[in-house]
Parts: C-alpha cells; structure tokens; sequence
C-alpha cells in the first residue's frame, strides 16, 4: 500500500488528503485483503498517518485445530519520517525513535509494514472458530464439533466422590 506523498511534503503544516485503500497485504504468511480509508496529515517533521481498515486473517483455532477467517478491524495511527528533502534530495536525519517507519527516497510512502503489525496484534491470543467450539476429544482426538467419539467416558479421579455425591443429592433433590 504505497501513496506518494511528495507534493503534501512541499505543502504547509496541518495540509489532509483522504484515501480510499483496497490492497492485498501479507499478514502471518497469508495475503489479506485489506480495506479502508486513510488520512494523512503534514506535520512538521513529516506525515501522520491515520488509518481506519478492515481485513480477515486465516487463522486456527484453539480448541478443534480447524482454520478459519478471523475478522480484524485495524486503528492505524503512525508518523512517517522522509528520509531525503523533497526539494533538494539531500539527505535527512531521522528521529532517535526505535523502528520509525520512513517515507522512501522517492518520497513514497507504504502502509504495508504498519498494517501488518497492527494486524499482527489484533489477532485474538486465542482465536475461537465459534464461541461454543466442543474442541477435541483428548484421547481420540476425534473433532467433537463433528458428533461425539466412540470412547468410553473417563471415569471420574476418586478424590472426587465425595464432590459428585453432594452434586447428585442436590440434583435429586430440585
């Protein structure tokens, strides 16, 4: 996602031009379809960028193991730094910030790195299929989402007896 921004770093501070965005970008080894608008803003050491997208990772799921599309909306709010004058081409210094994203040489500058660090963090720790995923079964490892297995049901660790006792008197006596 590459916008050239050389004739908004000629412009005079607090300068916005809108974007309408729709480009493939590669996120966690899967091309994403990504969708949104972005606005840039001149600021006084180069451009803000704002981004408001939408997109769908594949991803898998922690209980069945099954892929699926996970949806992401994605905040995006980062400067960008030019690397070279746009008047004179001269070389500039770029801040003291740690991994500062960079408006390139030929003053282009690509929303992909950004967008697919956000992205990145807006996938779920653990994503979910669906909100009642039945997981697998943990001696088979049959997909329990798919019927129950044909394992006997594990009998239950004696210590707790006493506890399923007190829950079957409760229950006799609803």
């Amino acid at each position: 996602m590459r916008i050239n921004v050389s004739q908004q770093l000629k412009s005079s501070i607090g300068l916005i031009r809108n974007y309408e965005v729709s480009d493939i970008v590669s996120i966690a080894g899967g091309d994403s379809m990504v969708e949104g608008k972005v606005s840039l803003v001149r600021t006084d050491r180069g451009i803000l960028a704002k981004a408001t997208l939408h997109t769908e990772v594949e991803v898998t799921c922690s209980r069945c193991l099954n892929f699926f599309s996970s949806p992401l909306a994605l905040n995006i709010e980062e400067e960008y730094f030019p690397i070279a004058d746009v008047v004179s081409g001269d070389s500039l210094s770029l801040p003291e910030e740690p991994a500062c994203f960079t408006i390139d040489e030929h003053h282009v500058l690509d929303l992909t790195e950004a967008i697919r660090q956000y992205a990145l963090l807006a996938v779920p720790m653990k994503p979910l299929c669906r909100e009642d995923c039945a997981g697998l079964c943990p001696t088979c490892g049959h997909n329990l989402n798919q019927g129950p297995c044909d394992c006997l049901p594990q009998e239950a660790d004696p210590r707790w007896s006493k506890l399923s006792k007190l829950v079957t008197e409760q229950k006799g006596t609803e």
